[in-house]
């Protein structure tokens, strides 16, 4: 398989007033099995973070849920005091249970006090970026939100948090959202076998606004395809890369945060930034939504 140097293009994108790489990083993976506890090995995870810094990220996507505290204490003890281009994107919304369920935490008083935590566990006085999560494990639910990003505007003209962002959310309530506020990210599954928000992700780079693909590979069901393959193949680098050119590619205010914890793989996430897509490749690629 060939190398490719592992250096991100000069790529950004504008969160509000802060500039981001396109390519980022997801910490999710940092924390132990299924996202509870610690890692099993915490000196690599501060490598990782490490690493993915010196190659020129700027975006870290992470929450106080995972671990929970896991992550965050991580990121603060891998980059504290951190780098002045470094942005770092948090989450609140839902909280862990002892069975490693994500029960949902949106009341007023319980994400007062996750963006409390968040900001005490990163070590900073404002949260540059707070996405609410909405909907449940199984995907976006209907409803309305405005209790709850009400909340986290309040918090925002108290000067704790810079920019608000939602997660998991329908059409519907990214719009609900952006009658209350406004809102630099979407973050919502989207990768090349689950594309249902392909008509969001277009109105919103008209708008200016990033759409942020969580499990951009497919997260615990990675994504599989013969035509992913194929393409990889004639490429001669991995498939992760090739679906991950394939979201940068897809539209300009995609964002990745891939997740891992292994350098080598960090490197290969990396690297999709730099793989040009033929149109003879997305045109293949475009049918494995299809399939």
């Amino acid at each position: 398989m060939s190398t490719l140097f592992p250096s991100l293009p000069d790529d950004t994108w504008a969160l509000g007033d802060l500039t981001v790489t396109r390519v980022g990083y997801g910490a999710m993976q940092l924390a132990g099995p299924w996202v509870m506890g610690p890692p099993a090995d915490r000196d690599g995870a501060v490598a990782v973070l490490r690493e993915a810094v010196d190659l020129g990220i700027t975006h870290i996507d992470t929450s106080d849920a995972y671990g929970p505290r896991i992550t965050n204490q991580l990121i603060r003890e891998a980059l504290h005091p951190y780098p002045e281009s470094l942005r770092i994107a948090t989450k609140v919304g839902a909280a862990r249970d002892e069975q490693g369920g994500w029960p949902t935490a949106r009341r007023p008083d319980q994400l007062r006090r996750q963006v409390e935590e968040n900001l005490e566990s990163l070590g900073v006085d404002a949260l540059d970026l707070v996405h609410l999560r909405l909907g449940n494990a199984e995907g976006p639910q209907a409803g309305s939100i405005a209790e709850a990003f009400e909340t986290l505007v309040e918090l925002q003209s108290q000067g704790v948090i810079g920019h608000l962002g939602v997660s998991n959310a329908t059409t519907e309530q990214v719009v609900e959202a952006q009658g209350i506020a406004p809102i630099v990210s979407v973050q919502n599954m989207f990768n090349l076998a689950h594309r249902h928000d392909d008509q969001l992700i277009d109105r919103l780079a008209l708008e200016r606004i990033a759409y942020v693909p969580f499990f951009p590979l497919g997260g615990f069901s990675p994504v599989q395809s013969s035509a992913l393959s194929a393409v990889a193949t004639r490429l001669d680098v991995a498939p992760t890369s090739v679906a991950l050119a394939w979201l940068l590619h897809r539209s300009p205010n995609i964002l990745l945060i891939p997740g891992t914890s292994s350098i080598t793989h960090l490197r290969e996430n990396i690297a999709a930034a730099r793989l040009s897509l033929t149109e003879e490749d997305l045109a293949e690629l475009d049918e494995i939504g299809r399939e």
